[in-house]
């Protein structure tokens, strides 16, 4: 999930303004002064969106001037679609008469004239950035946790099963404890985003033909009757969309549709754990790191697990992610091995926030039954442990799951005047 929004607006800030005319991309840089720089982006829905996967802009200007109106109504669709956490402002020369209904229909946040005051800018911006928290905190998303993994067979997703089980069942404890509280998002749901692929399904005994790239494909149809139908659920509860039977089907979808969807998600799940455990595309992780509220970083003992973890949060920190972020938690620990892991964190540069016992033999056995080792066994160490990381996320679930809701805000009264005036000529 992207950081809230600041009511106070930031130096250095990165801007984007979709528009075909120069002269109006040189009104606000000197607009904006100090605050930023503005990139100028060519009116294409496919340009447009891998710049904002790459640059993740606050504030993205839309162009309504002249012959662009068409285009950039129609972007302004596709990017409420696939971007809804992002600030949409309207440009263009109010007294053409079409040019301020037609952004404010497409679902423009505000408006600015092209031939007004540059002075207007700041205020627009200091104003949206202080409605957007607001709404924030009256219709709060769901929370993402991502587990990250820099090799297979780290242990990833089998922590990411026994997590979003154990969750689950916590929440559905947190509803039980108030009579008549109602759920206004979904509970838990696991992307199943490892490697090797579809291993959670195998571990939670489940077969699901719904992928992620069909939800990407269905990104525009999203909604909780088709979350509820598509994705295939476990006997806790939890539900699991997994990467497709066939790989190959990835290349069908792009880096900026497939970040859209885990951001899309959070507004229908109270928690979504995303198992990234060796996960290939290091553009794909660092975005969903990025937009993390958790991210932790599963290593075990070995060697290979030390050094490829190291080479991993090396990537990550060349793709700009917020290292303060991350955390450690080492899995498969022996005792008796002379490798603590404080000193794992500590050659790793990562705070310890867990450490999971070695406990190869029961997860094993437990597997062999078709269940997960949190419900055949609940007083094993592995699931004791795994038990302190639900603890310490009960209060994103325990009682704080707000309702949803809320009217639209409304305009500021300066797109009012300009409003009544354009009525007024008519």
């Amino acid at each position: 999930m992207p950081t809230p929004l600041n009511t106070t607006v930031q130096s250095h800030n990165v801007y984007l303004y979709a528009s075909d005319n120069g002269e109006h991309a040189g009104w606000l840089n000197a607009a904006l002064g100090h605050l930023g720089q503005v990139t100028v982006v060519t009116l294409d829905e496919a340009a447009l969106g891998e710049r904002i996967a790459t640059t993740h802009p606050r504030t993205l200007f839309l162009d309504f001037s002249g012959a662009q109106a068409l285009r950039s109504t129609r972007l302004a669709t596709a990017l409420r679609r696939d971007w809804p956490e992002l600030l949409l402002i309207g440009t263009g020369h109010a007294n053409e008469t079409n040019t301020t209904l037609a952004a404010l229909r497409a679902g423009v946040d505000d408006f600015l004239d092209l031939d007004g005051p540059t002075t207007e800018v700041l205020a627009v911006l200091q104003d949206l950035m202080a409605r957007r928290q607001g709404q924030r905190s009256a219709q709060a998303k769901g929370r993402s946790i991502a587990l990250l993994g820099a090799r297979v067979g780290l242990g990833v997703s089998t922590l990411a099963c026994n997590l979003a089980a154990m969750l689950q069942e916590q929440r559905a404890a947190a509803l039980a404890r108030v009579p008549g509280r109602a759920a206004h998002r979904q509970g838990i749901a696991l992307l199943d985003l490892g490697l090797p692929a579809r291993d959670a399904l195998l571990y939670l005994g489940l077969k699901s033909e719904f992928s992620f790239v069909d939800g990407v494909h269905n990104l525009h149809r999203l909604d909780p009757t088709l979350l509820q139908t598509a994705l295939v659920q476990h006997a806790s509860g939890a539900a699991v969309l997994p990467l497709p039977a066939s790989l190959a089907q990835i290349r069908e979808i792009s880096h900026a549709e497939s970040v859209s969807l885990v951001q899309r998600l959070t507004d229908f799940f109270d928690v979504q754990i995303a198992d990234l455990g060796g996960f290939s595309s290091i553009d794909f992780v660092a975005q969903v790191a990025r937009n993390a509220d958790q991210v932790w970083v599963v290593c075990d003992q070995s060697i290979g697990g030390i050094v490829s973890t190291a080479s991993l949060l090396r990537e990550l920190r060349e793709h700009d992610v917020n290292m303060q972020r991350l955390s450690l938690v080492v899995n498969k620990f022996e005792p008796f091995v002379n490798l603590p892991a404080l000193d794992i964190a500590h050659q790793l540069g990562l705070p310890l926030s867990h450490v999971l016992p070695a406990r190869a033999s029961a997860l094993l056995a437990a597997s062999c039954q078709g269940q997960l080792l949190a419900r055949s066994a609940r007083n094993d160490p592995y699931v004791q442990a795994v038990g302190q990381m639900v603890r310490g996320l009960l209060p994103w679930i325990d009682g704080s799951v707000p309702p949803d809701g809320g009217e639209p805000p409304p305009w500021t009264p300066r797109v009012a005047q300009m409003l009544n005036k354009w009525i007024h000529r008519r």
